[in-house]
């Protein structure tokens, strides 16, 4: 039977977060610094794949559609490296602090799917 483990996480705002988990990392919604940069990174992805929708629709030259998938898919991995930081920053240090080793196991496996 694992642990309890309680830890603190602050927002931006400086709102102090409280909360406990049984070791495992995941069985909740954690709060970081950077979540609302992470969805208007998102939603602007998101609209710039429904304008390249639109482009193949129109049908537009093939390079141009190209060139705008490589900026979507350059965005998509940027925002992967800043939800990437904020896991390290806060789920991977209480995971280091409480002994957590499934959890830096489960963060090597998210890389690996990611980087590919």
């Amino acid at each position: 039977m694992k642990e309890k483990h309680t830890h603190t996480h602050i927002r931006e705002n400086g709102e102090v977060i409280v909360h406990s988990h049984d070791g495992h990392s995941h069985g909740h919604a954690h709060v970081h610094t950077n979540t609302k940069a992470v969805l208007n990174r998102l939603s602007r992805a998101i609209g710039h794949l429904e304008s390249i929708r639109r482009m193949v629709e129109d049908g537009r030259d093939c390079s141009e559609v190209l060139i705008q998938l490589s900026a979507v898919k350059s965005a998509i991995n940027n925002t992967g490296k800043v939800i990437l930081q904020d896991h390290i920053e806060h789920c991977i240090v209480d995971a280091v602090e409480s002994g957590d080793h499934e959890a830096l196991e489960e963060l090597s496996r998210a890389i690996d799917r990611f980087v590919k």
